[in-house]
């Protein structure tokens, strides 16, 4: 899944969406996940829903004779046309505090000293409540079968306005069992749903036991990744059989990495790399591709807070997403190991495929600010394959690889090399 975040309080009402579609689809992107479309209660969160069968009037052109459903299929069937699928968020972990659910349904929800339950979390030592949601009690509902047919067609509205997928907010926080049969009962009726769950800030067994209920994909923590420790690969190690996973330099809950990175350019192309061929999935916010500085905000942010281009990278992720579509090494969770060099300033991600008979180097300077020297006698060494490799860089690919190999790399810069282990070329 390549994957573009449409935020639709940037992007503004669904019938202006239809440039973003198909800039999407012209960098090579077949999916985009649209955040939370229904009513907001009075927080104006998106995440903070009020209504689930109602759109957010946000998103909708007053001014038009059709209703917001109209508008949001003629949205959606846009997007088709342009050969692109669209995936929404799925928030039934919680709803806004102030929803008519909560009196109709009390004993759908978790109860703390007979008053409904806020969620909350834990910042540097701080507890932080989010008092306008309220917690749906899963567990121990004295009406399970109500709460679950409720959610059932929560999905099935949004899967009848042409949604074909859902990114899962906080799945962990909902029971397996409960994701199982939601999964099971869809895929009768819209057999080629797709569910992604997403897991941040939990542990790598909760992934995993996340993971189990049958999810087609969960989200991984590629971003946080230093280049140095060895977490990621044993997340990945753990989770990777079980389902792919999707990586993203940055999302609707971080800052901009453009931002983060004090505008550097370098840093962004490489961990946009990095993210693109690390897992089978990638994902990138509206305007990660123009380097947009301003944080996203589930309650604040509107189309005026589009920005000024402070770049362009339009043309590289391109070609990056060109390379992930080309060789299925990819586009799958495989064998994956980080081997030794004596520069710790340069990473060698190893890769083998599990369905083609591709290997593949990433040989990747993790410095965005200084150029870093590599050195290889044979970089065949490196595969166990034997079979001549393939430069398939974004940028600056070399017509042959030299034995013995070196090279200044740039900083940020990353080779991508490619091979086939039964010495077939592509």
């Amino acid at each position: 899944m390549l994957i573009y975040n449409l935020f639709p309080l940037l992007a503004g009402p669904c019938g202006s969406w239809k440039p973003h579609f198909e800039r999407a689809a012209a960098m090579g992107f077949d999916w985009v996940f649209i955040n939370p479309v229904q009513k907001p209660g009075s927080s104006g969160s998106l995440y903070s829903i009020a209504d689930y069968f109602q759109i957010n009037p946000l998103l909708v052109d007053a001014t038009s004779q059709q209703t917001g459903e109209q508008q949001l299929k003629a949205a959606l069937a846009t997007a088709e046309q342009l050969g692109l699928k669209v995936m929404v968020d799925l928030v039934i972990n919680h709803c806004a505090f102030d929803s008519e659910l909560t009196r109709q349904h009390r004993e759908w929800f978790l109860l703390e000293d007979g008053d409904l339950a806020h969620p909350f979390c834990i910042e540097n030592g701080q507890k932080v409540v989010w008092g306008d949601l309220v917690r749906f009690n899963h567990q121990q509902t004295s009406d399970p079968e109500g709460l679950y047919r409720y959610f059932y067609k929560i999905l099935d509205y949004l899967l009848s306005l042409g949604f074909k997928g859902f990114r899962c907010d906080a799945a962990y926080q909902v029971p397996g069992h409960l994701w199982s049969r939601l999964m099971r009962e869809i895929r009768q009726q819209y057999p080629n749903t797709i569910f992604t769950a997403e897991t941040l800030g939990c542990t790598a067994d909760q992934t995993k036991q996340t993971a189990q209920a049958g999810f087609d994909y969960v989200f991984n923590s590629s971003k946080w990744w230093d280049f140095h420790g060895a977490w990621l690969l044993e997340q990945y190690q753990l989770v990777r059989e079980i389902a792919p996973s999707i990586s993203f330099p940055e999302s609707h809950d971080t800052d901009r990495l453009f931002q983060e990175a004090n505008g550097n350019l370098a840093a962004v192309k490489q961990r946009y790399l990095f993210a693109a061929l690390f897992s089978a999935g990638v994902m990138i916010p509206i305007g990660f591709e123009y380097g947009f500085r301003r944080r996203l905000h589930v309650v604040e942010t509107r189309p005026k807070d589009w920005e000024p281009a402070n770049l362009d990278l339009v043309d590289f992720i391109t070609q990056v997403n060109a390379v992930k579509r080309r060789y299925q090494i990819f586009q799958e969770e495989c064998p994956t190991s980080l081997l030794p060099y004596q520069n710790p300033n340069i990473l060698i991600l190893w890769k083998a495929s599990a369905r083609s008979h591709e290997e593949a180097l990433i040989i990747l300077n993790k410095d965005p600010w200084n150029h870093q020297y590599f050195y290889a006698e044979n970089l065949s060494s490196y595969i166990q394959a034997g079979a001549p490799l393939m430069d398939v860089s974004p940028e600056y690919p070399l017509d042959y690889i030299p034995r013995p190999f070196s090279y200044d790399l740039r900083p940020g810069q990353g080779f991508v090399l490619v091979t086939r282990r039964d010495h077939l070329a592509d």
